[in-house]
């Protein structure tokens, strides 16, 4: 490694964001989908009337517009979520979570939780804990 304590971690967290892809997404791929629509269906299961506009979404899973765009077409063509236009703004278009896309969430957040818990097992509750906290303060 490098002298540079700050880009020697820069480097293990890129190697855990892979391991993180690629485990998790393993037990997601179980339910037709990968990490990144996980994260879209999770974001707007939880959001008031399972519905988000699409800038906010896009925001929320760190995506550009253009990103989350091109993620949301596949999703809707299988049926995962709704697009439809905002009546009181036609400039905002709105994500809902379909009927399918809320059955999906359900059956992948098991998945997705067990595979979490494996993926960390290493570490006891301490350790998960103050990792949970320093990345937070990273990412403010």
């Amino acid at each position: 490694m490098s002298e540079n304590l700050e880009a020697d971690l820069v480097i293990n967290i890129i190697s855990l964001q892979s391991k993180i892809q690629k485990r998790v997404g393993a037990a997601l791929s179980a339910h037709g989908i990968g990490l990144s629509e996980y994260l879209v269906l999770n974001q707007l299961y939880f959001a008031t009337n399972q519905k988000m506009r699409r800038s906010d979404l896009a925001e929320q899973v760190g995506l550009s517009p253009s990103g989350v765009t091109r993620l949301l077409n596949p999703m809707e063509e299988i049926g995962l979520i709704e697009k439809s236009d905002n009546p009181r703004d036609a400039r905002v278009s709105l994500v809902a979570l379909s009927e399918t896309g809320r059955k999906i969430t359900e059956e992948a957040k098991i998945s997705f939780e067990y595979s979490s818990v494996a993926l960390f097992e290493s570490l006891d509750k301490d350790q998960l804990s103050t990792l949970s906290e320093l990345i937070k303060v990273v990412t403010k």
